[in-house]
C-alpha cells in the first residue's frame, strides 16, 4: 500500500498546506484506482500537483462533515463530469452525507445535483465499528469526539492484498477509541492540533501522555495549527503535503 499525504494542514491552510486528503493506492498514481481518506476543498488542487488522476478515484473515506474534510468531494464529482469520467465514485461517510453533500454542491453550483453524468455517484453510510468492503481495502470507522453536526470517526484501513494496515484520527479530542482503531497498525496519522487543550481537538500534551498506549509502528502527526507549527515539534514525525510511504 502506499500512503499518500496530500494534503496535511487544518482547516485554513496554516503553514501553506492543503487540507485533509490522503491517497491509499499502487505505486503509479496514474494507472490504477485510489481510495482517498478525505477530501477537503482544497483537495482537487493538490492532488493535480501531485500527479493523481482524479478519474482514477473510487472512493473517498470521510471522517466528518466538515468542510476541510469533505468539500472537495464537490470538484471532484463536477471535474469527472467535465472530463468525461466512466468510472462510479463512492462517498462513505457519516449518518446525512448524501443531504450535505447535495447541499454543498447546489450552494456551490445551482443545478448540479440534477444533471445527468456518464457515471454514478453512491453514497453510503458507516455504521460503528462494522467492517466496509471497498475494493482492495477494506474501512471500519471507530466513532470519536468532535462536533460537526453529524457523528465523527477516525477510520482503519487494511489492505486485502498484503496486510497493510493504517488509522486516521480524523478531527478528535482524546477518546479511547483511538486505540482499537490504531491497534497493530503500520501507521497511525493523528491529529496534532495544539500545544494544549482545544476543544474537540487532539492537543500535542494530551497526546504525549496517551503516546504509550498507542499500539502502532509509527505515529504521524498532521493537521497542525499555527500555535502547533510553531512549537517545539522535536521527538514528533509530522507529516507534510506530498509525504509518501510505502507500507
Amino acid at each position: 500500500m502506499r500512503v499518500t499525504v496530500v494534503g496535511s494542514g487544518d482547516a485554513f491552510g496554516s503553514g501553506g498546506r492543503f487540507q485533509t486528503c490522503i491517497a491509499l493506492g499502487p505505486d503509479d498514481t496514474q494507472a490504477a484506482s485510489h481510495t482517498l481518506i478525505d477530501c477537503g476543498a482544497t483537495s482537487a488542487v493538490a492532488l493535480k500537483q501531485q500527479g493523481f488522476d482524479l478519474n482514477r478515484i473510487e472512493t473517498v473515506l470521510v471522517t466528518h462533515l466538515h468542510g476541510d474534510h469533505f468539500g472537495g468531494i464537490v470538484f471532484l464529482i463536477l471535474d469527472g463530469q467535465f472530463r468525461r469520467r466512466s468510472i462510479d465514485l463512492t462517498v462513505i461517510g457519516p449518518p446525512g452525507t448524501q443531504q450535505r453533500l447535495e447541499e454543498a454542491m447546489e450552494a456551490s453550483f445551482p443545478g448540479s445535483t440534477q444533471v445527468t453524468r456518464r457515471f454514478a455517484v453512491r453514497v453510503l453510510e458507516h455504521q460503528e465499528r462494522t467492517l466496509r468492503v471497498t475494493g482492495r481495502f477494506t474501512a471500519v470507522p471507530f466513532e470519536v469526539r468532535h462536533a460537526s453536526g453529524a457523528p465523527s470517526y477516525a477510520i482503519r484501513v487494511e489492505d486485502a492484498d498484503n496486510g497493510a494496515c493504517i488509522a486516521y484520527s480524523g478531527d478528535t479530542e482524546w477518546t479511547d477509541a483511538l486505540l482499537d482503531a490504531a491497534q497493530g497498525t503500520d501507521l497511525f496519522l493523528c491529529e496534532g492540533y495544539a500545544p494544549g487543550p482545544v476543544r474537540w481537538h487532539m492537543d500535542l500534551a494530551t497526546l504525549e501522555g496517551q503516546r504509550g498506549r498507542l499500539e502502532t509502528r509509527r505515529l504521524i502527526l498532521t493537521h497542525l495549527s499555527p500555535t502547533a507549527l510553531e512549537a517545539d515539534l522535536s521527538g514528533w514525525d509530522i507529516a507534510h503535503d506530498g509525504l509518501a510511504i510505502t507500507i
